[in-house]
């Protein structure tokens, strides 16, 4: 059984990943974490990857991606 609250609200919204922005290609309540499978409302999405167009759940989630991918350069100090 759906709720009255379900369909379009609760569908993973399509989004183009920008420079410091996104745009919204189809609407939709969330997308889903690359790394982790989670739902991330539209309105809290605040990481993801341009190059790979992914949204990210939290910085960690971002981080291991991006070391994942091989993006991140050998650090020295």
């Amino acid at each position: 059984m759906m709720n009255r609250f379900e369909g379009s609200s609760s569908r993973e919204a399509k989004i183009r990943y920008l420079d410091g922005d996104f745009q919204i290609v189809l609407a939709g309540s969330h997308v889903v974490c690359a790394m982790t499978g989670k739902a991330i409302p539209v309105d809290e999405l605040r990481y993801w990857s341009v190059a790979r167009q992914e949204p990210y759940i939290d910085a960690a989630a971002s981080l291991e991606a991006e070391k994942r991918a091989g993006a991140l350069p050998n650090q020295r100090r």
